[in-house]
């Protein structure tokens, strides 16, 4: 069993909560980039969470979560103190660094959460990293604080104005590879339709975009192959040979018609209500 340690939202809106979890194996070998998958309870759906923060000596591992689906609303309803049954990672490989002198990180809404470890631990290292993080408004910005002190030019974006710069995070990308500015990398993480979009917009100055990838995933050890996707016309596996690919080669087209596999019988899965439970808190 996994004690959480501690729980916060990040937000006024609470549309993204932070949950330190008791994990010595884990942190003591995640690196940024990485992956971990959760289950509420031995009934519990696999869920995969990009690992945003761990402290090899307090032996805790930080994840940021989204409750939208079922098991994310479920975990929601914790405190500190009640246990997940499991804790499974870390997972993937971790984000390739080397080389790099300067790189701008791009996150879309909830994908800060796992841009923000990515840019911290580039720049922990000597990187020069810009990032721009958008929003839809100023109520659901999380993480200013961590990332203004993470990077050396932070841009907030908001799509409505009412924080930071007035418009979209791809749009701000734009004008700063217009005005000149010149990367070694850009990686982008949020919606896929926003990633497809930066990717778009980085093509024409050939600038190398990684695309951090979170699929439909079971198992995580690529035995399963749920998480599969084409890149550059070959068949590969988020979880073992992501979550990070080069954004230029994935077929986004594919990504965005797997994605929608499950809606339905998610959305089913959010609506019933068990008549033993009476809540959302069931086995399931």
């Amino acid at each position: 069993m996994f004690k959480i340690v501690s729980k916060r939202p990040l937000n006024e809106a609470k549309t993204v909560v932070e949950f330190v979890i008791d994990a010595p194996l884990v942190a003591r070998k995640a690196k940024p980039g990485q992956f971990i998958i959760f289950r509420i309870d031995e009934y519990g759906e696999r869920v995969p969470v990009t690992i945003a923060a761990s402290d090899p000596k307090k032996g805790t591992v930080t994840i940021m979560v989204q409750p939208v689906g079922k098991s994310t609303k479920m975990l929601n309803t914790m405190e500190p103190g009640d246990c997940l049954a499991d804790f499974v990672g870390p997972l993937g490989r971790p984000t390739n660094m080397e080389g790099l002198k300067k790189v701008c990180v791009i996150g879309g809404g909830v994908g800060n959460a796992i841009a923000y470890p990515v840019a911290k631990g580039m720049h922990d290292r000597g990187i020069q990293v810009d990032m721009i993080a958008g929003f839809r408004s100023k109520d659901i910005v999380i993480l200013e604080e961590e990332m203004r002190a993470g990077t050396d030019h932070l841009y907030i974006t908001t799509d409505d104005g009412s924080y930071g710069e007035a418009g979209f995070n791809v749009t701000k990308l734009q004008a700063l590879l217009d005005a000149g500015e010149q990367y070694d990398e850009i990686m982008c993480v949020g919606p896929t339709r926003m990633m497809q979009r930066v990717c778009e917009a980085t093509k024409p100055y050939g600038v190398k975009t990684i695309a951090s990838m979170n699929p439909i995933m079971l198992d995580g050890t690529g035995m399963c192959g749920a998480c599969r996707l084409t890149v550059g016309g070959e068949t590969k596996f988020a979880c073992v040979d992501g979550p990070e690919f080069d954004g230029h080669l994935v077929d986004w087209d594919g990504i965005i018609q797997r994605g929608a596999y499950y809606a339905q019988e998610e959305k089913e899965a959010a609506e019933h209500i068990c008549r033993i439970t009476g809540g959302v808190r069931e086995h399931g």
